[in-house]
């Protein structure tokens, strides 16, 4: 089962820190993104159109606040949370917002479910330990983005030279053509920063066939 980051928007403080205590290895954070956190995470969501926007690990709504806000009722926005007190509490929140209580895991079967389509952004707030499965999550998140999309990834600072930062660093350079990362958002605790990963890599198609050789 993936481990999920958990995060909530203003006065979900008690919920959030019960979810903690209750189940510290799903939950694997105890205080909030702050807004400045969650406006760096949504820099990907398309101020024009009808953009598809996938959120991975909602909590209770820190970034689905801040992603509504940049939709403005446009396009759609699917949450998929495992935790199902806080599915609840965001479907019950965020009327306009497709909850899926699933595991990100089954990424790419969930949006088939959905009819999604090509998914214009991924904003994830996973903790590392979400992407050591097997498939790579990852690699899912490449798979159902369009060719032009947007995957954001948060970290705090002190995590960043831990061994499972470094394997999701190196997963996004192969799995997306560019990544960027914010500077350090001091306004939040811990600071973080901020992964923008752009334009997944299409795997090469496999030109030898796999005919067996003739004797």
């Amino acid at each position: 089962m993936t481990t999920d980051q958990r995060h909530h928007a203003p006065g979900g403080g008690g919920r959030f820190l019960w979810e903690f205590i209750r189940s510290p290895l799903r939950t694997a954070a105890v205080l909030p993104s702050s807004p400045r956190l969650a406006a760096q995470m949504v820099v990907g969501v398309p101020e024009r159109g009808e953009p598809v926007v996938v959120e991975l690990g909602a909590g209770t709504g820190a970034f689905t606040s801040a992603i509504q806000r940049r939709l403005r009722g446009r396009g759609r926005h699917v949450v998929i949370e495992l935790n199902e007190r806080f599915a609840e509490e965001i479907a019950r929140t965020f009327p306009s917002v497709e909850v899926v209580c699933d595991d990100a895991v089954h990424l790419p079967r969930l949006l088939g479910g959905l009819a999604a389509g090509p998914v214009d952004v991924v904003v994830s707030g996973l903790p590392w330990i979400a992407y050591a499965g097997r498939p790579p999550l990852i690699e899912s998140v490449a798979q159902v983005l369009s060719p032009a999309g947007v995957y954001t990834q948060f970290a705090y600072t002190w995590t960043r030279w831990a061994a499972p930062a470094r394997r999701l660093s190196g997963g996004l350079r192969a799995a997306f053509e560019e990544v960027v990362t914010s500077t350090t958002v001091w306004r939040n605790l811990p600071p973080a920063v901020v992964y923008v990963a752009r334009r997944p890599r299409v795997p090469e198609p496999d030109l030898t066939g796999s005919r067996p050789a003739v004797p």
